[in-house]
């Protein structure tokens, strides 16, 4: 017995099945959740950016408490001189405010450079705090000697005569308040005192001058000097090459010494047997600077150009790091996320946004624990202590999502090279660029290896 069913006429056997709904699109598409997968990429830009700011003032407060050390310390040290100056007058038309001009006397100075100059510098260095940040600061003791050529008229173009009873003897120190003993110069036969002031702003901006008058009994003979200066300073240690033929030395027993101005030391004797920290000589001559030995012009900025000296380098600077690592902050998300985005195509699964804004929280985390640690461990065992906790927090809720081992696992053996290869490139001075390329040209062609595996008509869906 047959029952008659009751039939559609407008029913066909080929009449496809209704499309769905764009819920059910939204639900099913490979191409939406692609894309919300990268606005939150987007998204996680900004705490990225509060990041760098962090990193920014963290630096800044950083530069505060040394500024702060060097003010009450002793600022970054350059010592020029010594340096005969001597007035004379000249004539000068002064405009008048009627249009006319009046005649007046004007004083100038001539500077004589010493012939030979022989400094020798000893930085006795130490690790200054104020809260969590260090400075390196020294205590230097520096000898200067040479000699001054014989002094006359005729060294110097000018028609008026100078006045050698009023000549000062010159010494720059760039910071005076951290002088810590009296200087006094042997000069000839007399030994003179400094006071602050200077006779003129033409050599240096700050300094000390002696009074050191000159008359027929010196004059035309050579002038032999000799003196010691007790000075404080941070970070940098300078000398200026004033003689005709400068030779200096610099030893300290700082580890991490720094060469820095115009000149370069001499290369160490191939015999001489190593010593640890700062051990250097320079020879300048006075070919290699762009002043004269003798001048009645402004050489001011030409005699601190021609500078050299060394630097007492931190041997770690955590905020330039951190400062590296979080440039890589952007390639970590997208690393990890695209784990979690092939994992959930791969094996269907279903994760939520808030799951992957999760997981890039906790990335970002790391720089702010970086950064946190790195203050008080070293940057070293800081990273690996944030590197282990973060990809600890990720992999085990990403088991948590996933409910597959392999897949966790994966995740947890990819961020561990994302982190590996983060440190040795932020370790990297001259071939971070190469090593980056290289890096970022393979990731690309494993993550196409991977998804050849996507079924074309997902991604049509």
């Amino acid at each position: 017995m047959t029952t008659d069913q009751p039939t559609d006429p407008l029913a066909s056997p080929s009449t496809p099945p209704p499309k769905p709904g764009r819920t059910a699109w939204i639900r099913t598409s490979l191409t939406f959740r692609a894309l919300v997968v990268g606005i939150l990429v987007l998204l996680l830009l900004i705490p990225l950016a509060m990041v760098r700011d962090l990193i920014r003032e963290r630096a800044q407060r950083k530069s505060e408490a040394e500024a702060g050390i060097s003010a009450d310390w002793g600022g970054a040290q350059t010592i020029t001189g010594p340096i005969i100056s001597v007035p004379y007058e000249v004539l000068v038309r002064v405009p008048l405010s009627n249009g006319g001009y009046e005649t007046r006397p004007e004083t100038r100075h001539a500077h004589f450079l010493p012939e030979t100059l022989n400094a020798s510098a000893e930085l006795d260095p130490f690790t200054k705090y104020r809260g969590i940040y260090q400075v390196a600061v020294y205590s230097s003791r520096t000898t200067l000697s040479g000699s001054f050529a014989p002094l006359t008229d005729q060294r110097l173009q000018v028609t008026v005569p100078l006045q050698w009873d009023q000549a000062k003897l010159v010494l720059g120190v760039s910071d005076l308040r951290s002088i810590k003993e009296q200087i006094t110069m042997r000069v000839g036969q007399r030994t003179v005192q400094f006071e602050p002031g200077l006779p003129s702003t033409d050599v240096v901006a700050t300094g000390l001058s002696a009074a050191f008058p000159l008359d027929s009994t010196v004059l035309g003979t050579p002038l032999d000097f000799e003196a010691m200066l007790t000075i404080n300073g941070s970070g940098n240690y300078s000398l200026v090459p004033v003689g005709k033929v400068t030779r200096a030395t610099c030893t300290s027993s700082w580890q991490d010494p720094s060469y820095n101005g115009a000149f370069l030391p001499d290369p160490p004797d191939s015999n001489a047997t190593p010593v640890k920290g700062l051990n250097a000589r320079w020879t300048v001559l006075h070919l290699n600077r762009p002043y004269p030995q003798e001048f009645t012009s402004d050489q001011r900025d030409a005699i601190a150009s021609s500078a050299f000296g060394v630097w007492l380098m931190q041997p770690v600077d955590e905020y330039h790091k951190n400062e590296r690592a979080s440039k890589y902050g952007l390639m970590l998300i997208v690393l990890v996320f695209l784990v979690f985005f092939f994992v959930e195509v791969l094996q269907r699964l279903r994760i939520h946004p808030i799951q992957y804004l999760l997981v890039g929280f906790a990335l970002c985390i790391f720089y702010t624990l970086l950064i946190a640690l790195s203050e008080h461990i070293g940057f070293g065992t800081a990273y690996i202590t944030s590197a282990v906790a973060v990809i600890t927090l990720v992999v085990l809720y990403a088991h948590s999502v996933f409910q597959v081992r392999r897949a966790s696992q994966l995740l947890g053996l990819i961020m561990l090279l994302v982190f590996g290869f983060m440190f040795a490139l932020i370790h990297q001075q001259d071939y971070a660029l190469l090593f980056g390329s290289i890096g970022l040209f393979i990731t690309l062609a494993l993550v196409m290896w991977v998804s050849r595996r996507i079924d074309c008509r997902m991604i049509r869906s």
